[in-house]
């Protein structure tokens, strides 16, 4: 990949989950390129670090944050439209990044709290932000929605409970997506990425045994 800046300048952007992790590096590269950005998660201290950053990195960079929980409808809608209000273009690119995981151990044992919180965040937060902002995305008249989806949705990953049916949910989702919004000039597209050191996965990448069954 290589950079070229001012690529995307004048597009508008709205990264969920933008304050650590990909979600944070999809902004910058976003900002870098020239788009306006707006980032949003539940954390304001953590959107405002991520803020700091990118500007740093980006001196000329426009970057917003906005407080909200993507398994809130209300704060989804409202986060797209502070994103749209915030360019000067029509809201151009939408990536669903926000995710996680609280349901961990055997099938047997699940706790059925921690899956129905695992399947909000990752599953029906994708599905309100295509709500919200793939509407968004056909009023301006086109655009695109990446989902951060994981390579646990194809690949079977023991006692990692609800998060691989979440993600692998969220595929089927897009490509749904795809179909229904595609004549509309809006493209819907997942990616899977494997191990990436994040707060979320360093444990796993510190463990050897994790480690090593992922290599193999």
């Amino acid at each position: 990949m290589t950079s070229d800046p001012g690529s995307l300048a004048g597009a508008v952007a709205l990264v969920t989950g933008g304050g650590t992790g990909i979600g944070r590096s999809v902004a910058a590269r976003l900002a870098a390129d020239g788009a306006t950005v707006t980032i949003c998660g539940r954390t304001e201290a953590t959107l405002a670090e991520a803020v700091d950053a990118i500007r740093a990195a980006t001196p000329e960079a426009r970057v917003q944050p906005v407080v909200a929980d993507v398994t809130d409808e209300a704060a989804v809608a409202h986060a797209v439209d502070a994103a749209a209000r915030f360019g000067d273009a029509p809201l151009g690119i939408v990536v669903a990044n926000a995710g996680g995981s609280e349901s961990m151990g055997p099938i047997t044992q699940l706790d059925v709290a921690a899956w129905d919180r695992t399947l909000a965040v990752n599953l029906t937060g994708t599905m309100l932000l295509l709500k919200h902002g793939g509407a968004a995305l056909v009023a301006g008249g086109g655009g695109a929605f990446v989902a951060v989806s994981s390579l646990a949705s194809t690949v079977s990953h023991p006692w990692f409970g609800a998060y691989g049916p979440a993600k692998a949910g969220i595929n089927m989702l897009c490509r749904q997506a795809a179909d229904e919004l595609g004549p509309s000039e809006v493209r819907v597209n997942t990616v899977c990425p494997g191990l990436i050191r994040t707060d979320l996965v360093q444990p796993i990448i510190d463990d050897p045994g994790s480690s090593a069954s992922y290599r193999d």
